[in-house]
């Protein structure tokens, strides 16, 4: 006698085959939205393209050259309906920031593009053509370490020459912007100084004696030594007390231990 395989097919078997089938189709279903985040791909897309071109015309290079490392799958994109506000927030050109105000939201890129050339030389008939962006600037270094706290003078610094010139505003281009000024943080040698890294020093100190001055060369010129009352930086006036007589009098701050009487 032959013995055939039947199937058998219960409430319980169809159940389960069912949510086997239900759990299936879920997972695809989420695995596939997690890849492609709704709206993802065409805001990404529009936000590279806005980086590129501002990457482009920041740096002067060609579109083509400028690359923009892939985002982590995870990181959604969210569209902004305003123009993009992209810059750099470190020394590092290396990175970008990209900022929308509405819905507020902000994004770390890592690029990469040619640096400019500055070994070929410039013919004669395009010298003409120049802006004054394309030409050299100088900038502001140290030339040693500079202490958090010390007050900058002439032989602390150098001016050198940027090759390619200097888009960044923030950059002293002068020594005497930095003279008497104090460092808010360590400055390494040959590093440009940005105007955020110095501040106006405190030159003339509450209880110190000082120098002050009343008159001027061209007539007569006195010289007296009075206590400073409170704390001064340059140019600030500052009550000052004159030891001998117990006078107060006021004067301006013209240097480390130095004032001018105001007249």
């Amino acid at each position: 006698m032959t013995y055939m395989n039947v199937k058998i097919s219960t409430p319980t078997t169809k159940c389960l085959q069912i949510l086997c089938l239900a759990g299936a189709a879920w997972l695809m279903a989420d695995g596939f939205a997690w890849a492609q985040p709704i709206g993802q791909v065409g805001s990404q897309a529009s936000m590279f393209n806005q980086v590129k071109t501002w990457l482009s015309e920041t740096h002067k290079v060609k579109l083509d050259q400028v690359q923009i490392a892939p985002l982590d799958p995870r990181v959604q994109v969210q569209n902004c309906p305003k123009s993009l506000v992209v810059d750099h927030p470190f020394s590092s050109k290396d990175t970008v920031r990209v900022r929308c105000a509405d819905p507020v939201w902000q994004i770390y890129l890592q690029v990469s593009m040619p640096l400019a050339s500055t070994s070929a030389p410039i013919a004669a008939s395009n010298a003409g053509s120049l802006t004054s962006s394309s030409l050299p600037k100088a900038v502001v270094v140290p030339k040693r370490l500079i202490q958090r706290g010390t007050v900058i003078e002439a032989d602390m610094l150098e001016e050198v020459s940027q090759p390619g010139g200097n888009a960044d505003g923030s950059l002293l281009q002068s020594m005497k912007d930095a003279l008497l000024a104090e460092a808010v943080r360590d400055l390494s040698a040959g590093q440009a100084l940005r105007v955020s890294d110095i501040r106006r020093a405190v030159l003339v100190k509450q209880g110190q004696l000082v120098t002050m001055t009343v008159g001027d060369k061209s007539g007569f010129l006195i010289t007296v030594r009075v206590e400073a009352l409170q704390d001064g930086r340059m140019g600030e006036q500052v009550k000052l007390k004159n030891t001998e007589s117990g006078r107060q009098i006021s004067g301006i701050v013209t240097g480390p231990n130095l004032v001018k009487g105001v007249q």
